[in-house]
């Protein structure tokens, strides 16, 4: 009978530690985190955390191992690699006082898209309508937030912009079926093609933001909220 391996069956196969998934995609935790947040990519359980973590009974993040094997051929993780490559010629550059190729190098940035990344996730527009409470909640959010050091004018403004389209449409079409008031704002709930679409808008008082809110990981989901409002509306205008 052939002995297996400790550590190569069951949990310790099927998940992989937060720390073996950023080695492995070779990114910072950053852009890992990042990443998972457009792939809809999130830490899972195991039923037996101590084998899956082969033995070891120290605190830990799992992901499916599987979810981590897909991110591999991800587009964007190539362009975040990229990215890294870039930053490091154009610190290299401006350090050594080449603005000329500094500007060069500004003016072939590596970007990158989220259009790929919502059809995959939405393969029809209907599930991307029984999908959007939570993206409106956001953008309604920062459509009246004040710009600051760590939300900029910019970011506030598109949010603004796509929100007052969304009302537009819902206004125009007559699709408004309840509304009523919480200590939170605004609650609205409209019927669009067939699905019922609830969000929230806060009150215009000034708001005091708390200190422990992590604007990065709250951006980066705007950043996919906003690209999947893009394309909704986009189909329904």
């Amino acid at each position: 009978m052939r002995i297996k391996k400790r550590g190569t069956s069951g949990n310790a196969k099927n998940f992989i530690t937060r720390t073996q998934a950023v080695k492995r995609l070779q990114i910072s935790l950053a852009d890992f985190r990042r990443l998972c947040i457009f792939k809809g990519i999130y830490p899972r359980e195991p039923r037996n955390k101590k084998k899956a973590n082969k033995g070891s009974t120290a605190p830990v993040t799992f992901y499916y191992a599987k979810d981590i094997s897909y991110l591999m051929h991800e587009p964007v993780l190539h362009k975040f690699r990229e990215h890294k490559t870039f930053a490091k010629k154009l610190q290299k550059a401006l350090g050594r006082g080449e603005i000329r190729d500094a500007e060069k190098l500004e003016q072939n940035r590596p970007r990158y898209t989220l259009d790929h990344v919502i059809k995959e996730r939405y393969p029809t527009f209907l599930d991307a309508l029984r999908d959007l409470d939570d993206p409106l909640n956001m953008l309604f959010l920062f459509a009246n937030m004040p710009s600051t050091d760590k939300v900029s004018a910019r970011i506030t403004k598109q949010a603004e912009t796509l929100t007052n389209q969304w009302l537009a449409y819902v206004t125009k079409q007559r699709l408004l079926k309840k509304v009523f008031v919480s200590i939170k704002g605004i609650y609205y709930e409209a019927n669009v093609k067939g699905q019922e679409v609830r969000w929230l808008v806060p009150f215009k008082f000034p708001t005091m933001i708390p200190s422990d809110v992590d604007f990065r990981i709250m951006l980066t989901f705007l950043e996919f909220y906003s690209t999947l409002l893009h394309f909704v509306l986009y189909r329904l205008y």
